[in-house]
């Protein structure tokens, strides 16, 4: 069964928060799909990717890049697993219809936009309601994350 995790962005935005995510991923020795709202989000998120620490870089690619069996990270903004992915994470209001086919499915979704807050409010609801495991995650001061809730409304 798909555990499903909401991180709910309150102290930074995604672009800081989503590598730390997925480093924390690689470390794991998974692999991951990161499905964007757009093409254009994409290519802005991969350029980020490249250039978030000076020290390194998060290996990752995208359609542009090619090769995707390769990459330990694939950005996409198609319904996709090309890299046999055991990770999703949705960004920028982006669903899929495969959730099922990942270990974990990461929901993340900016605080203090009220679209996109409500929209999570009813992800959460279908995805309860279709069996999912479910767990809420809220930033802390310091932008760390803390669990608030398992199974329960939003």
């Amino acid at each position: 069964m798909t555990e499903i995790r909401f991180y709910h962005l309150q102290r930074s935005v995604l672009e800081l928060a989503l590598p730390k995510l997925l480093e924390k991923t690689l470390e794991r020795g998974w692999r991951a799909v990161v499905m964007a709202g757009s093409e254009e989000r994409v290519e802005a998120l991969n350029t980020e990717l490249w250039n978030y620490v000076a020290e390194g870089f998060l290996p990752h690619g995208s359609k542009k890049d090619g090769h995707p069996e390769r990459q330990p990270v694939w950005l996409t903004d198609q319904d996709e697993n090309p890299n046999a992915a055991s990770v999703l994470f949705l960004v920028d209001g982006a669903n899929s219809k495969r959730i099922s086919e990942f270990k974990l499915c990461c929901e993340i979704f900016d605080g203090r936009d009220d679209n996109a807050v409500a929209a999570a409010r009813k992800n959460w609801k279908l995805r309860k309601d279709s069996g999912f495991a479910l767990t809420y995650w809220q930033q802390t001061e310091e932008g760390t994350w803390e669990k608030k809730a398992e199974n329960a409304a939003l």
